[in-house]
């Protein structure tokens, strides 16, 4: 039983690294880890298997292994597929420590990520009124506000995720689904939220698009 749990995982771990699976977990620099492991364990498997073989099987395995087997089953027959709207609203916004920005960047070349730093950076809203707007990302809802297009910036994987978002005004009657992925053009403007004024998207030109392949970003 120690050999075919320690099968099931190496399985699981080099399928996710050769599949592309991992791309919604973990960092691109991370994957050739994860494939390595899954080698390591079915190696151990075989090494398990090659000292049992001939001695029979031991009756009772361990719960645990039984239970190690089964999960590593339940991986293999269904995917994982987070939803990043539900982790983005559970995970802190901070960023610390800001990156350097290059302010020369036009500004229909900034990312959704070069947006959100530089308008943390410098928050005053007249500087960017009016400059085009060129992102892409997956919609995130807002509690009493419309959706923001938001990106999960990390440093591993998943479990240490921060999420970024900005502001759209989206055209009357077009408010997107949570976890689409689209590509807005617009212009930045100013509005009142809450008391004071923001940057915000106004969305132009919405197409959905396909979740990149790796939609994590460092």
């Amino acid at each position: 039983m120690t050999a075919l749990c320690l099968a099931l995982w190496g399985i699981v771990l080099l399928g996710s690294s050769l599949s592309g699976r991992l791309d919604l977990l973990l960092r691109g620099v991370f994957h050739p880890l994860v494939g390595f492991s899954g080698v390591v364990l079915l190696v151990l498997a075989g090494a398990q298997l090659k000292g049992a073989w001939g001695q029979g099987l031991r009756p009772g395995a361990p719960r645990g292994w039984w239970l190690g087997a089964a999960v590593a089953l339940l991986v293999l027959a269904i995917p994982p597929n987070p939803s990043f709207s539900d982790l983005a609203t559970n995970r802190p916004t901070e960023l610390g420590q800001e990156e350097a920005l290059n302010f020369l960047l036009p500004p229909a070349q900034r990312s959704l990520t070069d947006w959100v730093r530089l308008l943390r950076s410098q928050p005053d809203p007249s500087l960017y009124e009016g400059d085009p707007v060129r992102i892409s990302g997956f919609v995130w809802p807002q509690k009493g506000d419309q959706p923001q297009l938001a990106r999960l910036l990390v440093r591993c994987c998943l479990a240490d995720a921060t999420p970024v978002g900005l502001p759209v005004r989206w055209p009357p009657g077009q408010v997107p689904k949570a976890d689409r992925w689209l590509a807005v053009r617009g212009t930045m403007a100013v509005e009142e939220h809450d008391g004071q004024k923001r940057s915000v998207v106004v969305a132009e030109r919405i197409a959905a698009i396909p979740r990149p392949r790796r939609p994590l970003e460092p």
